[in-house]
């Protein structure tokens, strides 16, 4: 998977807090994904995580100390935060944000935090505390000063806490974070576009037990919703029925079938910039749904007959808008892929089609795509063979930030 993160350097500073086993992990999701990371520890955070174990996932020396004479200048202060593309706050204690929203100077992590380059090394502060502690007023006083001062709250999440206590205030989950920074990273081509995205199955009643569907796993979708949003769009995915986490940053509306689909992308769809119809939208609903479940009936050989009804053509509508937005439509095929995905396109009215083999992607979470155009047609991934999607949803998005 290519990451926003290749490339990147991550200033990680930890102070103290039960969930500085959390940031192990993170650090190896940083890592995994291209970054480099160098850490910083203050001495409350070494009683819960020992530099030594940061030192051998990081790959780097950990630094704990301001008068580290490491530095040929002895400003590790400095140096460490010219060299940052980020500033990493985690765990970060009710003290630290105190520290921060102070000014104060009196460890290496506040010290490194007020000396930074404020519009070239941004400060993400991620939170963990005990309930009240989080919910004090001076808690509540530090952390808008903070985020007024440019820096970037990222949680806490509400839940169990190391002293038995429940509610707000744990550190969210290690890939939780790695998503927000991912996110917050990533170059914004998109930033001031709005987006409607349209993503897995939808079900089609035949009684209170059974129904129409198919195999779509919404995975690509939600792929293209989280991509658009890293890209700064302001990003709202309509959802059939799948069990899916919703990407962060991501305005979700939950569906079932392809009537209350249509319904929540009409409304809406005027006001975009672009629609991605990825939803496998049934073509047929039955006509009649019935009140109880169907039965087989004793001896018989037949199975029933059920009528059939044409479901309303939720991308070709929003194509007939009289302003539309840029339409991008997904056709999955059995075969003759471009020939079948071409003529929806010219069916639709919509300027650019991506294809994919249905039965090869169901529910997988690699992909191949097939992008088709007025101009012709071009592969992703681009060397041929498949990719995972969350890497051909980037692509994509970025294809169709040059495109709007």
């Amino acid at each position: 998977m290519t990451s926003p993160l290749r490339g990147k350097h991550i200033l990680l500073a930890m102070t103290g807090g039960i969930a500085g086993y959390k940031v192990a992990e993170l650090t190896r999701l940083l890592v995994k994904a291209g970054a480099t990371v160098q850490v910083m520890m203050t001495e409350a955070a070494q009683q819960f995580i020992t530099p030594v174990t940061m030192q051998a996932l990081s790959n780097r020396p950990v630094f704990i100390d301001q008068w580290d004479a490491r530095p040929a200048n002895n400003m590790a202060h400095i140096d460490l935060s010219r060299e940052a593309d980020a500033m990493l706050v985690a765990p970060a204690s009710a003290d630290a944000i105190a520290a921060l929203a102070q000014g104060r100077a009196d460890d290496l992590v506040s010290l490194t935090a007020l000396a930074r380059r404020i519009h070239e090394c941004p400060l993400l502060v991620v939170p963990a505390m005990n309930r009240e502690m989080w919910a004090h007023p001076a808690t509540r006083r530090n952390v808008a000063q903070i985020e007024a001062d440019g820096a970037t709250v990222i949680g806490p999440a509400s839940g169990d806490q190391a002293c038995g206590e429940v509610g707000d205030g744990r550190m969210l989950e290690a890939q939780q974070i790695f998503d927000d920074v991912e996110a917050r990273l990533a170059p914004k081509p998109l930033r001031g576009k709005k987006l409607l995205i349209t993503a897995g199955p939808t079900f089609e009643p035949i009684d209170p037990v059974r129904g129409i569907s198919n195999h779509s796993s919404g995975k690509m979708g939600f792929a293209i919703a989280r991509a658009a949003a890293e890209a700064g769009a302001d990003v709202t995915l309509v959802a059939g029925p799948v069990h899916l986490p919703t990407p962060r940053g991501v305005r979700r509306i939950d569906v079932q079938t392809a009537r209350q689909m249509f319904d929540a992308v009409l409304p809406l769809a005027a006001q975009q910039h672009a629609f991605i119809a990825t939803a496998a939208v049934a073509d047929w609903r039955p006509a009649e749904v019935h009140e109880h479940k169907l039965k087989k009936a004793e001896g018989a050989v037949t199975a029933p007959t059920i009528a059939m009804a044409e479901n309303p053509d939720i991308l070709a509508a929003v194509a007939a808008l009289s302003a539309p937005p840029y339409c991008v439509g997904f056709a999955a095929e059995s075969e003759k892929l471009a020939e079948h995905a071409d003529a929806k396109r010219r069916r639709k009215g919509i300027p650019l089609i991506v294809a994919n083999l249905g039965p090869a992607t169901f529910g997988r979470d690699d992909n191949a795509l097939l992008l088709i155009d007025e101009q012709g047609q071009r592969e992703l991934p681009e060397a041929g063979g498949r990719a995972d999607k969350l890497s051909l949803a980037r692509a994509l998005i970025a294809e169709l930030s040059t495109r709007l």
